[in-house]
C-alpha cells in the first residue's frame, strides 16, 4: 500500500481538495467517497491533536440522520443518548422542562464530537483515504479558475495539489477564507463579555441537560456517556485555569443549578479543564469562484445553542449534495445556491444562539431593569406553549432545504 506522500507525488490532480481534517472536512471527504467522488484532505495539525480536541456533544436529530445515512452510526447508535428536550432553572425554581418532543415531535442526541472523529478516522483507514497531516503553510491559489489548487509543506517538502474544487473547512484561523478578497467579503462579529469554564469527569451525567440561570451566572450540565460528564459555568476571560479547583468548581456549578439539581450531581476528580471565549462571526458569501466555506472557516457561534457542529454537518450535506449532483449529471443548481442556502441556515442558528446567551448569561453591565426583563422572557416561556415550541423547534433544529 502505497503512503500519504507517495499518494501525493502520483496524485497531484483530484476533483475536491478539501482543507481541514476536522468533523466538516472528514464528513465531506467521506460522503464524497460514497458518492464516487475523489478527495484529498490536507490538516495543519497532527492526527492525535485533532482527535483530543474537546468540542461540543449535542447533535440534532437531521445530523443524526445524515450521519445514520452515512453509514456512520454503530458507534452513535450504541453510545450515544436519545432526549427529548432540556430542562432550565432560574430564580430558585425547581426546573422547567422543555419538551422537545411534545412540541415538535423531535428528538437529539448527546454524543461527543471526539467520538464521532474517531468514527470519521476509522471510516477513512478502511478506505484508505487521502489526508495529509501537519501541513505547514498552506495556501489557495486561482479560486476563480477552474483549476484552482492549494500548496503546503510537509517534513519541509513542497507539495501542490490540483483540483476541480477547493472546500475549506479549516476553521476560523484557517487558510481558506483569507483567500476571499476583502472587496468581496463580508463578515459579522460579536464577542461576548466572558467565558465558560468547562470540565469534563468520569462520573454518571444527570438524565437530562439542564440550563441554569443565576446571580452568579450562566451553568449548563451535559453529558457524553453513562459514564462522561461534561460541565460548564460561566466565568470572567481574565480568569485563571490554576484559581478553579475541582472543589471551587463544584460549589458554583452546583450552587447555581441550585437545591434540587444540584443535589443529583456527582461529583469526581477532572479529566479535563479548559476556559473558552464565546463569539458569533458569519463570513459571507460561503462560495468564491471554485472556492467554498464550510464550518468554523465562515461561522462561529456561542454553544449556548449546540449548533456550531450540527451547522458544519449541515454546510457538509449540501455541499456535498451540490457536488454529486454536478459529477452525475452535470447540474450546477445546488452549487450556484450553496452559499444562500447554507447562510439561511447559519443566520438562524446565529439567533437562535444569541438569543440563548442574552437570555440565560449576566452581562457586566447588565442593569436591575435588565435582569428583570430576563427574568420576564423567562417566565413568559415557562408559561407560553407558543414560546415552548418556538424554543423547541429552534433547538432542535430546522429541516434542511430542498
Amino acid at each position: 500500500m502505497s503512503t500519504i506522500r507517495e499518494t501525493l507525488r502520483v496524485t497531484l490532480r483530484t476533483q475536491v481538495a478539501i482543507i481541514g481534517a476536522g468533523p466538516a472536512g472528514s464528513l465531506l471527504s467521506h460522503l464524497l467517497h460514497r458518492s464516487g467522488i475523489d478527495s484529498i484532505v490536507v490538516e495543519r495539525s497532527s492526527r492525535n491533536h485533532v482527535l483530543d480536541r474537546i468540542r461540543a456533544g449535542v447533535l440534532e436529530w437531521g445530523s443524526v440522520e445524515v450521519l445514520r445515512a452515512a453509514g456512520l452510526d454503530a458507534r452513535m447508535d450504541a453510545e450515544g443518548h436519545v432526549h427529548d428536550g432540556a430542562a432550565l432553572v432560574w430564580g430558585g425554581r425547581e426546573a422547567f422542562f422543555i419538551d422537545i418532543n411534545r412540541h415538535v415531535g423531535s428528538h437529539f442526541m448527546s454524543y461527543g464530537q471526539t467520538k464521532m472523529q474517531e468514527d470519521l478516522y476509522a471510516a477513512a483507514d478502511v478506505r484508505h483515504a487521502a489526508i495529509v497531516f501537519e501541513a505547514a503553510n498552506v495556501e489557495v491559489h486561482d479560486p476563480l479558475s477552474d483549476r484552482p489548487s492549494i500548496t503546503f509543506d510537509v517534513g519541509g517538502i513542497a507539495e501542490r495539489v490540483d483540483a476541480d474544487y477547493v472546500v475549506g473547512c479549516d476553521g476560523y484561523h484557517g487558510a481558506a477564507r483569507p483567500a476571499i478578497p476583502d472587496t468581496v467579503l463580508r463578515t459579522f462579529e460579536k464577542e461576548y463579555p466572558f467565558g465558560w469554564l468547562g470540565i469534563m469527569s468520569e462520573t454518571p451525567p444527570l438524565p437530562d441537560l439542564v440550563y441554569a440561570n443565576h446571580a452568579n451566572g450562566f451553568a449548563l450540565a451535559s453529558q457524553r456517556n453513562p459514564m462522561l460528564s461534561r460541565y460548564y459555568v460561566q466565568c470572567s476571560l481574565d480568569d485563571d485555569l490554576a484559581d478553579w479547583s475541582d472543589d471551587r468548581f463544584w460549589s458554583e456549578l452546583t450552587t447555581r443549578l441550585g437545591s434540587t439539581v444540584g443535589g443529583q450531581v456527582v461529583t469526581g476528580p477532572s479529566i479535563e479543564k479548559s476556559i473558552a471565549p464565546l463569539r458569533s462571526f458569519v463570513a459571507e458569501p460561503m462560495r468564491y469562484g471554485n472556492l467554498f466555506l464550510a464550518g468554523d472557516a465562515a461561522h462561529i457561534v456561542p454553544p449556548t445553542g449546540a449548533k456550531g457542529l450540527n451547522l458544519a454537518i449541515s454546510d457538509v450535506h449540501y455541499l456535498s449534495r451540490a457536488l454529486t449532483a454536478h459529477y452525475d449529471g452535470g447540474d450546477d443548481e445546488y452549487l450556484d445556491r450553496y452559499s444562500e442556502m447554507a447562510l439561511r441556515r447559519v443566520w438562524s442558528a446565529v439567533r437562535f444562539s444569541w438569543w440563548m446567551t442574552t437570555l440565560l448569561h449576566r452581562f457586566p453591565e447588565q442593569t436591575a431593569f435588565d435582569q428583570r426583563a430576563q427574568e420576564a422572557e423567562l417566565d413568559y416561556l415557562a408559561s407560553s406553549t407558543h414560546a415552548q415550541a418556538a424554543m423547541a423547534e429552534q433547538y432542535a433544529g430546522l429541516p434542511f432545504e430542498s
